[in-house]
């Protein structure tokens, strides 16, 4: 990695602006998964090491605009009251996130009013030696996310005010050039933090220079979301194993009945290519043997284990099968280097969660047996963590949009932005 990190820069004395992501969920003004806080420790405690003269730490949380309108319509469908400021109070607000944080550090952490203003400004002007500030939900503010570069550039630099340096340590908002995450780089100098810098070491690893026999595992439940992913890896991969729900659209792509499986009709096409792509490009590409299909999309629903060209018509497949977990682990063993995005099925249900801790567990053994494993944010990072493995791979990623987005071979805005070394 090319660019500066918190270690080329002196901190002494200086105030420390830093964006973190502590996207967590709560429920009931509670963090229910603190995960991204503690991926951020390392970095906070060593800046506080160092004596700054003060510490600002930014974040996202949730989405204020487009959750609130989703529950608002839910409620009205419902024909349910709702009340926008206590949903608000419930989700966004940056408290319950300020008060797990304070409990890590063992220090009193303040929670500003708002991202930007001169109510915060003051509260950072007063801010005495080693003091730390959070600022609340950045996406409060509709300039976060603005579309026009000019309003991103109002907000970043009210936000640079608050700082003499910039570290960027929220890879999960890696992948979007927000005043908070991008622009802010502009007008302070900008490095990493020691999240943002382990998270690309590792994907830097899985696509610029892999060690063979690389694998990598696809799975969840949609084709569309992985396309670029599917065909940038296809130039890397010495295998390529698919499972999840998109792997019945390639059944129907072979001439498969798939029931009532989970299907992208208007993807049957880009199956076709891929599986030829994967072909002429001497890839192996592994869909599974046997699948797990249910009478209903149900935890509780009477199952069986059948061959992938034999599902029932009134069946729904949930999992893949006993077999396919045998022939994914042994190409997975077979790896040195082998990275995993999305499910093997309905994981979420415990009857149809075999396949997938099946795969967490055989990651554990290839990192045991000297493989380099990564795991990829989101639904992967939950279902390796539920399977109580997220210790006995590699690397878990942080941020899932983040992850895919360099797995497709994007530039991250949040990365560009930060300085070069």
């Amino acid at each position: 990695m090319n660019k500066k990190t918190i270690k080329d820069i002196d901190l002494t004395g200086k105030r420390v602006l830093m964006r973190v992501d502590f996207n967590v969920p709560l429920k009931n003004g509670v963090v229910q998964d603190d995960i991204r806080i503690r991926a951020a420790l390392p970095t906070i405690q060593y800046v506080l090491d160092r004596k700054p003269r003060s510490l600002v730490l930014m974040s996202h949380l949730g989405d204020p605009k487009k959750d609130t309108q989703k529950a608002k319509e839910k409620a009205e469908k419902d024909g349910k009251p709702f009340d926008e400021k206590a949903f608000s109070d419930g989700k966004h607000r940056m408290k319950p996130v300020v008060e797990r944080l304070a409990q890590l550090l063992g220090r009193p952490v303040v929670l500003a009013p708002a991202a930007v203003g001169p109510e915060t400004k003051a509260m950072v002007d007063a801010l005495g030696a080693g003091d730390v500030l959070m600022l609340e939900n950045t996406r409060f503010h509709k300039e976060e996310t603005g579309k026009e570069a000019a309003d991103r550039e109002r907000m970043a630099k009210e936000l640079a005010q608050y700082g003499d340096v910039y570290v960027n340590d929220a890879f999960g908002s890696a992948h979007r050039a927000h005043a908070s995450t991008e622009t802010v780089a502009k007008f302070l100098p900008a490095v990493a933090g020691f999240l943002m810098e382990k998270e690309l070491a590792y994907l830097v690893k899985a696509t610029a220079a892999p060690v063979k026999p690389y694998v990598a595992i696809m799975g969840g439940a949609k084709i569309s979301g992985k396309i670029d992913v599917i065909q940038n890896l296809l130039g890397k991969v010495d295998a390529l194993i698919i499972g999840g729900g998109m792997m019945y659209t390639f059944f129907k792509a072979m001439g498969y009945e798939i029931g009532k499986s989970l299907l992208e009709e208007d993807k049957i096409d880009l199956a076709k290519s891929l599986l030829a792509e994967a072909k002429a490009k001497n890839v192996r590409l592994l869909l599974p043997v046997d699948t797990v299909a249910a009478a209903a999309f149900d935890n509780d629903a009477a199952s069986q284990v059948v061959n992938v060209n034999s599902i029932p018509a009134a069946s729904v497949g949930m999992d893949i099968g006993p077999a396919t977990v045998e022939l994914f682990r042994k190409e997975i063993l077979s790896a040195k280097t082998v990275v995993w995005n999305g499910p093997m099925g309905v994981f979420e249900m415990s009857n149809f969660a075999k396949g997938t801790n099946a795969v967490a567990q055989a990651l554990a053994d290839a990192t045991a047996a000297g493989a380099t494993t990564i795991v990829g944010g989101g639904d992967s990072a939950s279902a390796i963590a539920k399977a109580g493995l997220e210790k006995s791979v590699s690397h878990v990623s942080t941020g899932g949009g983040a992850s895919l987005e360099f797995l497709e071979g994007k530039v991250l805005p949040g990365v560009a932005a930060l300085n070069d070394r």
